[in-house]
């Protein structure tokens, strides 16, 4: 019989022909290129029932669903007699294909004239409305017809892609459990049913449509989809207790009847059934199955038996076994690197509990299981004597072969490394860790991988030696004489590789950080003349080839770097650019010189040349969450609103689609029998949801949204409400946020005391984790703003708290000791004064925040809001404390926003004596202040609000007292004294930051000298280059900056009590 799956190792080849976010596909469902699928294989989702392949498959989202073609294939399938509502509504998919939504909607209106009842050519024009943005008319239309309880392929083939392009997988279940109950008998609705369930992780009602499924047509798969159901719901339960009592007993008693029964009859099943055993810790069992008749079938993965005992044996603790496997796998294969670290491993584990093997003719039942358990692999090795015997004999085996293997080397000193940790004295037998390394570079030096192999066992090596050993490795590499003291240089690539392997070496044993400045120089000067000449290697690589030099010229930018971070000279920062620039424009598909500029650009709060840079690295998929970090960091730190926003689209689309992308590929996963990845497809979902750095991207593009698109409060709640946002709400997942950030992205040859540790890693994560959270709580301070207003009947508390108003003030009040607490964790951090390797993650925004006094502003404005309020519940009469109170933070906020203020002047781009020094921090500093007086628009809106009714009640009061003399509050002075204030601070600003434009335009970079006597002519053509950029980035930032404040300025003129 026909194997009914597909082997698991080809659905991650079927995973890069999934249609995407928007994208579609075209084949027939179940069908896969290349590959015919079985007769007695079922049905994938949506696959017809009955033979001949009638339906196809339509993929859902965005414009791309191949909706005539699926037409056309479903009338060719009808015996060659053609539908006549296939005709009629051909030319609406041949509209909403070819991405005319109004002329299929137009053609659906016609034709539903005429055909009032053709269901199909409704929801047809639903989509149209859906994609020409009127949901709300598409989902009424759909849900008339789906009342209906439709069961023609057309129209539940319609309204499924409609349901997911409106993001709605949980209908599509109830279109087909009515189609279901109507036919009861039909394999297609139900596997529908099956895989609807399945995108809306429905597990109980998966297992129970899988059985029905079963039953009605009896075939293997239908039969373990039930099973893995089972299996999921365990994963998914919140008691352990009962995934270990219930779900997975329950799956292991159904598979175990199949067993019986003689009806296992694919590797998917058996990878199933050993999945069961392994989360019901039966390691024993699942070791039986590996090894017996079921264990034949696991034959789609090199070695899958193998692999799998060796984990069971681990588990077990049969470390004999995994000594003898792991043995007879190496002389199979000496070059298995994993085999190696199992032999290790298991060798002194034996050590470790005295094991020996048992003497011949004893019948002990203990020594005779140990006995008739070591002989199932073969020979075992328990010994120092005989792991040195062993790896030697390889060695010596490696010698005489052709083709020369690097892991017997390697084993050796990973075998002295662990002699060493455990202090052996027979180490030495092995050889000396120093000699052994020299004879690995002869052997394997000019491979690049030469240098990521001893990298790992540099620590075997004395520092005293560190200097011997490098000149010893460069006295074996063929360079050519010196003449003229010229350089050494390579004659050919090979020499080119193991010369690079040791300047690589050299960085790493932390000899370049002992050089002085001057050396460092030179050396800086040597490694660029060596990657110049290491061009001619390159001439005929194509554009999307690196060049063999380029970790000449990226060793060179690290020295600069040095001198740059820690003598302070920004002139070393500017090489470092040029250097890199020049680099690209040789090789410009390499990541890691796009990577660095990135960094350097940023760290000089140029975002602009960032962009493109971020944009030519063509991040895929996940990286968008692994590497985003490098880009979404700095995108709303340096003045870019358009940029940044387009930024954060970029990245929120990614998670956006993950959700509905996973569920497809779960999907896939049932179709073709790839049970175990499943449950890595569900734990995938959901550490992108849990992502931190999702969770920051969204919360500063909302607040961007908010700045760019809120004026005054009315269109503040206009924007809150598009947002769903809900100041009670808070949907960050804080306790299980992932990390998912590649903080080592940025290749580094620092010595470990230099590189970034586990230490950074945590210290950052906690430094983010807080500054995401004073982020939020700001977010959710500024939503909860509308949802204030003005109490009309002031005194009646009460009534306000009838009507829900008390109740809003009162989360104001909750998330301002929430922000409190917060900020004073912010600044306990900040005082350990935390330094992270250049080359390792960014520090956050949050010590500007703090320093330039936004922070103080910020919380001062939230408190006002909350006196503001205890003013309006409690009237201008028997207020004077209050109004005293308020009038006072009036006086002290405008003196705090006037200090903010004054850390933004200054020149961004100071030139003296032809040296140039930049001053990114007053670009972040008018960042922090254009956000801060958008806060203090909107709570000032409030307050008028607040105190406009009440001026309008005194002035009618005086209008009919004419004699009397009605005395205006002292709060309304404050409040105007405030706004003038606030108007000549904020037009201070306007006018510096067009003196900063004139500046930066009146800047002559193309004749400044930046240590020319260092720089060659092509280093001074990329120095003006990378000037121009910073000096374009920075009037652009600064001119939107000026565009925002206009903006704000004119809101504030507004507002006059």
């Amino acid at each position: 019989m026909l194997d009914l799956f597909v082997p698991s190792n080809f659905f991650f080849s079927l995973i890069s022909r999934l249609p995407g976010p928007g994208g579609s596909a075209g084949r027939v469902r179940g069908a896969v290129p290349g590959r015919r699928r079985p007769r007695s294989a079922p049905p994938s989702e949506g696959a017809e029932a009955r033979p001949a392949g009638r339906r196809w498959r339509c993929g859902g989202g965005g414009g791309g669903c191949a909706l005539r073609f699926c037409a056309l294939i479903m009338a060719a399938a009808r015996g060659h007699v053609q539908d006549p509502n296939d005709r009629r509504l051909r030319p609406i998919y041949d509209y909403l294909d070819n991405g005319n939504n109004k002329m299929a909607i137009q053609q659906a209106d016609k034709l539903l004239k005429k055909h009032k009842d053709l269901h199909c050519a409704k929801v047809l024009k639903a989509i149209g409305l859906q994609r020409t943005g009127k949901q709300d008319e598409a989902f009424t239309l759909a849900q008339e017809v789906a009342a209906l309880e439709p069961t023609d392929d057309n129209s539940l083939q319609a309204l499924t892609i409609l349901y997911r392009e409106m993001h709605r997988p949980e209908l599509v279940t109830k279109l087909y459990e009515a189609a279901v109950k109507k036919v009861p008998n039909s394999e297609e609705y139900h596997s529908h049913l099956f895989m609807a369930y399945a995108r809306v992780g429905e597990y109980k009602k998966m297992q129970q449509a899988g059985m029905a499924l079963y039953k009605i047509v009896p075939k293997n798969p239908y039969y373990f989809w039930s099973v893995m159901s089972l299996i999921m719901q365990s994963i998914s339960a919140q008691d352990e207790n009962l995934s270990k009592t219930m779900f997975l007993p329950l799956a292991e008693r159904m598979v175990e009847k199949m067993v019986k029964e003689d009806k296992i009859e694919a590797e998917a099943e058996v990878e199933l059934y050993y999945m069961i055993l392994e989360r019901l810790e039966k390691y024993q069992e699942a070791l039986d199955v590996v090894r017996g008749k079921l264990g034949e079938k696991l034959t789609s993965e090199l070695q899958s038996r193998e692999n799998k005992c060796m984990e069971m044996y681990k588990k077990l603790g049969h470390w004999p076994e995994c000594s003898a496997l792991s043995r007879k796998l190496l002389l199979k294969n000496p070059d298995d690197w994993q085999f190696y670290m199992v032999y290790f491993d298991s060798i002194f584990q034996l050590i470790d509990t005295a094991w020996t093997p048992p003497a011949e003719g004893e019948h002990l039942e203990t020594q005779q299981f140990l006995l008739v358990r070591s002989s199932l692999e073969g020979e075992v090795h328990h010994s120092t004597e005989q792991a040195v015997a062993f790896v030697e004999e390889r060695i010596l085996k490696e010698s005489s072969s052709a083709r020369p293997l690097r892991g017997p080397y390697l084993a050796q000193l990973e075998l002295i490394r662990r002699l060493r940790h455990r202090g052996y004295s027979k180490q030495h037998t092995l050889g000396d860790p120093e000699e052994l390394m020299f004879q690995y570079f002869k052997r394997f030096g000019d491979k690049p991988c030469c240098f990521s192999d001893l990298k790992v066992f540099v620590d075997l090596l004395p520092s005293t030696q560190y200097t011997k050993f490098i000149n010893q490795l460069l006295g074996v590499i063929p360079l050519s004489a010196p003449t003229d003291g010229k350089l050494a240089l390579p004659a050919n690539l090979k020499s080119l590789q193991q010369h690079l392997c040791v300047v690589q070496l050299t960085r790493l044993l932390g000899l370049y950080h002992a050089l002085e400045r001057p050396q460092k120089l030179e050396a800086v000067q040597d490694l660029m003349l060596r990657y110049r000449h290491g061009l001619d290697f390159g001439k005929t690589c194509l554009k999307t080839e690196l060049q063999f030099s380029d970790y000449y010229c990226l060793l060179a930018v690290h020295l600069l770097l040095d001198i740059w971070l820690e003598a302070g000279e920004e002139p070393a920062a500017w090489q470092c650019l040029a250097l890199l620039e020049e680099g690209l424009a040789h090789s410009p598909s390499n990541a890691q010189f796009k990577l660095l500029l990135i960094r350097i650009y940023c760290m000089l709060g140029a975002f602009e040349p960032v962009v493109e840079l971020y944009s030519s690295l063509d991040a895929k998929h996940i990286q968008h969450d692994t590497i985003g970090y490098l880009l979404t960091r700095y995108a709303a730190a340096l003045g870019h609103y358009t940029a940044t926003s387009q930024s954060c689209n970029f990245a929120l689309r990614f998670f956006h689609s993950n959700q509905k992308d996973t569920s497809e590929y779960i999907i896939q996963a049932y179709k073709y029998g790839a049970f175990e990845k499943i449950p890595e497809f569900i734990a995938f979902r959901n550490r992108l949801n849990a992502s931190l750095h999702f969770a920051q991207v969204r919360t500063e593009r909302m607040l961007l949204d908010l700045l760019l698109e809120a004026n005054i409060l009315m269109s503040l709640e206009d924007s809150i409400k598009s947002m769903s946002l809900s100041p009670e709400e808070d949907d960050i997942p804080w306790n299980d946020l992932r990390d998912n950030r590649d903080l080592t992205v940025l290749f580094s040859w620092d010595p470990k005391d230099r590189s970034m540790s586990e230490e950074h890693r945590k210290l950052s994560l906690e430094e983010e984790t807080i500054w995401l959270r004073i982020r939020s709580l700001t977010l959710r301070l500024i939503s909860g703003l509308p949802t204030l207003g003005h109490s009309i009947q002031p005194k009646n508390s009460e009534k306000t708290t009838e009507n829900g108003v008390s109740s809003k003030i009162d989360t104001i009040r909750a998330l301002l000791q929430q922000l409190d607490v917060a900020v004073n964790s912010g600044k306990r951090f900040l005082e350990q004064k935390v330094q992270y390797p250049v080359l390792g993650p960014p520090p956050s925004r949050m010590a500007g925040f703090f320093s330039s006094g936004s922070c103080q502003c910020q919380t001062g404005l939230f408190y006002l809001v909350s006196e503001i309020y205890e003013l309006d519940t409690n009237g201008l009469e028997d207020s004077t404390a209050i109004q005293e109170r308020i009038g006072n933070r009036f006086k002290s906020l405008l003196e705090q926003l006037t200090d903010l203020f004054s850390k933004c002047k200054g020149e961004l781009m100071e030139v003296g004596n032809g040296s140039l020094k930049t001053h990114p921090c007053i670009l972040e500093n008018l960042v922090f202040f254009a956000e801060t007086i958008s806060i203090v628009l909107w709570v000032c809106s409030y307050s008028d609000a607040v105190l406009r009714p009440y001026k309008s009640n005194l002035q009618k009061k005086k209008k009919k007292k004419k004699d009397s003399v009605v005395a205006m509050p002292p709060v309304f002075k404050s409040f105007q004294d405030y706004l003038f204030g606030l108007q000549t601070l904020i037009s201070n600003a306007i006018d510096h930051i067009k003196g900063l434009d004139i500046s930066l335009t009146a800047l002559k970079l193309e004749e400044l000298s930046i240590e020319d006597n260092l720089l060659l002519q092509e280093e001074k053509k990329f120095t003006k280059t990378v000037l121009g950029k910073v000096q374009n980035s920075y009037q652009h930032a600064i001119q939107e900056i000026g565009e925002l404040l206009k903006k704000r300025l004119d809101s504030l003129k507004v507002l006059k009590v």
